[in-house]
């Protein structure tokens, strides 16, 4: 311990009264050192880094907004999708707001006129086709909610698939490991050498066209990336010291995958689920244009875009409505997925 010699301690300091001496005021000191932040748990803070990235969270809204006008839709809607009515073929849209404006008031250029289609083909005035009709007479709008139903239906059920499927088989193949891993592995290369287009086809040989046999094509192949991915994060989890003690103390495996391994990996499954859905919507899309997804009357965005580039030289609105319906979807489902990859990843803490 320094002794301090009282002859060197400053003339001012020896002056200052002893009973002016006060016990340090420690409040101030905790208030600063306080934690005024409250805790979060991993999906609260996830969440609060998910509203920071605007773009995703104008994507939710949008998919949630398209989602619940294509269900109400089912019950709810301007006409009978599948309804043909001769009279009615090819018309313009229609919007009773916007007659002012040439192409949404029923009017065509025909022969560099201005013509009332709506008019030649005596329609009564509240009836109103507001994004026209197609060859046969069917209203657009009332088919593109149907169409946008059917493809996120199958956008969804590939969420399933690889959920189920991928994850089951990604889990298995990573915790047993040794022959059975590669067993499995060899296994899946020989699935994903076989392109979709050639699964499909042979789906057609056996069952007519349509939703069962887009999901089937799905299954055999969709869900490989997500195995594999779940498979390499199980490997990697698997060494740890919270799965080790879990098997110190007797746990099954079963267990141990539900219990430890799957809800680390979670936020990896919900990406890749949430990349995996406009892939899906996109293959049913493709398959549809080119004539071998869904058959009319069964609408989808492939299908009306399969109906509308045949006149979209003519009737062009018939082909673009289906496309940004399209992009519009895809897009926000692909940066929703960027939202949440940030969201998830601890390394993107700020």
């Amino acid at each position: 311990m320094e002794i301090v010699d009282v002859n060197n301690v400053p003339d001012k300091i020896k002056e200052i009264p002893a009973d002016e001496f006060q016990p340090l005021d420690t409040s101030t000191t905790k208030e600063r050192e306080r934690i005024a932040t409250p805790s979060l748990s991993f999906l609260q803070d996830s969440w609060r880094r998910l509203k920071k990235n605007k773009a995703a969270v104008i994507s939710l809204i949008l998919l949630g907004i398209i989602i619940f006008i294509s269900i109400i839709t089912i019950w709810v809607s301007p006409h009978d999708p599948t309804q043909q009515n001769v009279a009615y073929i090819n018309l313009p849209p229609r919007i009773p707001f916007l007659d002012s404006i040439n192409g949404f008031n029923g009017t065509a250029n025909v022969a560099g006129k201005m013509v009332d289609k709506y008019a030649q083909a005596n329609v009564p005035d509240n009836v109103n086709f507001y994004l026209g009709t197609d060859g046969l007479g069917r209203d657009v709008l009332s088919r593109l909610f149907m169409g946008t139903r059917i493809s996120l239906l199958i956008a969804f059920i590939a969420a399933l698939l690889d959920i189920t499927i991928g994850v089951t088989y990604g889990l298995i193949s990573g915790l047993l490991g040794g022959r059975v891993d590669t067993v499995m592995q060899r296994v899946l290369e020989v699935l994903s050498g076989i392109p979709n287009l050639v699964v499909m086809i042979l789906m057609l040989t056996v069952f007519d066209p349509g939703i069962l046999s887009i999901v089937l094509a799905m299954v055999i192949t969709n869900w490989i990336s997500m195995a594999r991915i779940v498979r390499a994060q199980t490997m990697k989890l698997k060494d740890q010291e919270f799965v080790l003690a879990a098997q110190t103390l007797g746990e099954s495996r079963l267990k141990i995958a539900i219990k430890h391994i799957l809800p680390n990996i979670s936020s990896v499954i919900i990406v890749q689920m949430m990349f995996s859905i406009p892939s899906a919507i996109f293959f049913e899309a493709f398959l549809s244009f080119i004539g071998l997804g869904l058959r009319p009357p069964t609408a989808s965005l492939g299908t009306l875009l399969n109906e509308g580039y045949k006149t979209f030289r003519f009737l062009p609105y018939l082909m673009w409505i289906p496309a940004v319906t399209l992009s519009v979807v895809m897009i926000c489902f692909n940066l929703l997925a960027d939202g949440l990859r940030d969201a998830f990843d601890p390394k993107m803490k700020e």
